[in-house]
């Protein structure tokens, strides 16, 4: 072999040897870069997957706010509309009530009561209270029980109430106080059930 073909043989295997060292190196670098693509695109991924999550959540959470907000105003104005008319049914009751007692039975009512309070109390002396508004019957109702009454100096806008202060005992049969207990135990109900 002459010193030209050795030196073309050397070119060529040097040659063929730097091709495959640079295709080498270039083929690890097309790896590298893809794995690199590859976990940024993963990761691009997963940092949207997360951004959506949260999104949502923010969403959803929103959403919950806005309707609890929105429940909450329905029923302050569901409470509001149902004190309204809660007051306007017991207005018509002390309207009814006041109606009762110009009838015979309001009468018989407070017979009843007086006597009632009369005999609880038995030897024990009893003050028993008319209200202000049924002081004209005051002769009359002392009259048919034979019991000493008092004029009270609160309205309780109708009704008797009697007390024996050696037992501490209050008994009151006012219709201020009953329509007071039923004011307070008063709910409207739901149409399911539920106030």
């Amino acid at each position: 072999m002459t010193l030209e073909e050795k030196l073309a043989h050397l070119q060529s295997t040097s040659m063929e040897q730097a091709r495959a060292e640079g295709n080498a190196i270039i083929d690890s670098h097309r790896e590298a870069l893809e794995k690199i693509f590859k976990d940024h695109q993963a990761e691009a991924r997963h940092q949207a997957e997360t951004r959506i999550k949260a999104e949502t959540t923010n969403a959803r959470l929103s959403l919950n706010q806005a309707t609890a907000k929105a429940q909450l105003e329905i029923k302050r104005r569901q409470g509001k509309v149902q004190q309204e008319l809660k007051d306007k049914v017991f207005e018509e009751a002390k309207s009814l009530v006041g109606d009762y007692m110009t009838t015979e039975a309001y009468n018989d009512f407070l017979i009843r009561c007086i006597r009632q309070a009369v005999r609880y109390a038995g030897s024990d002396p009893v003050v028993i209270y008319i209200n202000p508004s049924d002081a004209s019957k005051k002769a009359a109702l002392e009259e048919t029980t034979g019991a000493e009454l008092t004029v009270s100096k609160e309205d309780f806008i109708g009704g008797v109430r009697a007390v024996i202060r050696s037992r501490n005992i209050l008994m009151d049969n006012s219709f201020k106080t009953q329509l007071d207990n039923e004011y307070d135990k008063f709910l409207f109900l739901g149409g399911d059930g539920i106030a």
